[in-house]
């Protein structure tokens, strides 16, 4: 079989890179080779430009694994050719006519767009009542942790759209968030569908790396596994 392929985290809108770190640590103790990108939330070109620069710093080839917002980075940024494998988790994954905001347009509105955003200064910050539709799952210390480290996007950062639709060409895995309060279950369920993914469905928040991060870790080695066994075969 070949080598482990390394593994790229890409963050969503309130979030970095360091809320992956529950699923880290035990794939590093996997011997795999990993990093989270961090960019600025300010493009989605910036954004997408960032990953492309962050899969230059590790062995190739590489699983792309995006949260929320963080799938549609992956969906442009994994056209790259190091990368082998895209996982989504509670993601966008929009189709090349469509932006973030498209996508989930075509969804009822989740509870945290209807009463859990304030826009100011031009970003979108999550209000304090916000983070229970975000990660409501979690403990009180550990929502009020996140809500503290939310990171705010550009105000039209959804409606910004990058070319390149990774998953009519790349494996791709995607988890179903059941509970999720902020990209709606039913989008999830559709763009799992229509990108012919592995599905998994996960009784958790938005924040499913947080809450449910086994049963995460559980899909990252799946998607791991089977694209080194695709690579030895090929």
């Amino acid at each position: 079989m070949s080598a482990k392929p390394s593994i790229v985290f890409c963050h969503g809108i309130w979030a970095d890179g360091s809320c992956f770190s529950k699923l880290i640590p035990p794939l590093q103790a996997d011997g795999y080779e990993v990093i989270a990108c961090q960019y600025g939330l300010d493009t989605a070109q910036a954004d997408v430009d960032t990953v492309i620069r962050t899969l230059g710093r590790v062995s190739s080839p590489s699983i792309l694994v995006g949260h929320s917002y963080g799938g549609a980075v992956i969906t442009a940024a994994g056209t790259d050719d190091r990368v082998v494998g895209l996982v989504y988790i509670a993601a966008l994954g929009p189709d090349e006519t469509e932006t973030a905001q498209g996508q989930q347009d075509k969804f009822p509105k989740t509870d945290i767009f209807a009463s859990g955003v304030e826009v100011a200064d031009g970003r979108a910050w999550m209000t304090a009542s916000g983070i229970e539709y975000f990660a409501g799952d979690l403990s009180e210390a550990e929502q009020q942790l996140v809500w503290a480290t939310h990171f705010a996007p550009d105000a039209d950062l959804f409606n910004q759209k990058v070319p390149g639709v990774a998953w009519r060409t790349k494996p791709s895995w995607c988890i179903v968030a059941t509970n999720d309060k902020t990209v709606h279950p039913d989008l999830e369920r559709f763009a799992a569908q229509r990108m012919g993914a592995t599905t998994y469905e996960v009784e958790s928040s938005h924040v499913a790396m947080l809450s449910q991060p086994e049963e995460v870790l559980d899909v990252i080695r799946t998607a791991a596994n089977s694209v080194r066994e695709s690579l030895a075969t090929a």
